[in-house]
């Protein structure tokens, strides 16, 4: 059994999208879909995460503050595959589930019929959509051959990118990480890269007062 986690260092984080832009990329996600979001904030709120984005700027790169006491942070959130998933609850059909062998919770597309409670139960905005009717900006599809497919009327969301860790790969996002701000591996390893970024640092999960226990640790 293993436990797929992932670090993310916010002192190394330069807000610089890669992630977001290679988790659309090789999802070949429709227009408007995203797994993956880089926030630029003025201040963080770990306990209320919707506080945190009301402290958020409204565009990428806009510091807070008055000159010269401006702040500038960076805050990548994606689905955080927690150990007692909120939307796994609140799912009526079963769509939504945790894998009990590596703890990533999906969404099957065939038993999801876009109720939206997994949405609503989530305490970690935006990290879930639902495909109204797909649209994309290319003709042809992009991507990886076996991105998950994308069914109107259905909630997708970050999947640690399944596809790619069943081929020995690393998920999309830290591919292109040009900090090296991410890290990856099994929790339960203590050889993991994730497990070794985590040894020793002050980390913080969002929303802890959800009782979730996400699987995404921030390194501060």
């Amino acid at each position: 059994m293993t436990r797929y986690g992932m670090a993310i260092d916010l002192h190394r984080c330069v807000g610089c999208q890669a992630c977001a832009a290679a988790c659309k990329i090789a999802n070949n996600n429709p227009k408007d879909v995203v797994y993956n979001v880089v926030y630029t904030k003025t201040d963080y709120d770990w306990d209320t995460f919707g506080t945190a984005v009301v402290k958020g700027a409204v565009a990428n790169d806009n510091a807070g503050g008055t000159f010269p006491d401006c702040t500038l942070l960076y805050l990548p959130v994606q689905c955080q595959h927690c150990e007692n998933p909120a939307c796994e609850e609140a799912c009526p059909t079963g769509a939504t589930s945790k894998d009990p062998d590596t703890g990533i919770v999906s969404v099957d597309s065939e038993l999801c019929i876009g109720c939206e409670s997994c949405i609503k139960a989530c305490p970690y905005d935006e990290v879930r959509t639902l495909i109204k009717s797909p649209e994309y900006y290319l003709d042809v599809e992009v991507g990886e051959f076996d991105a998950p497919p994308h069914n109107a009327g259905t909630v997708e969301k970050c999947t640690f990118c399944k596809n790619l860790i069943d081929r020995g790969e690393v998920p999309a996002c830290m591919q292109l990480c040009l900090a090296r701000a991410r890290f990856w591996g099994d929790l339960d390893d203590p050889e993991s890269d994730v497990s070794q970024a985590i040894e020793g640092r002050e980390y913080v999960h969002l929303c802890e007062g959800a009782g979730t226990n996400p699987n995404v640790y921030y390194l501060l």
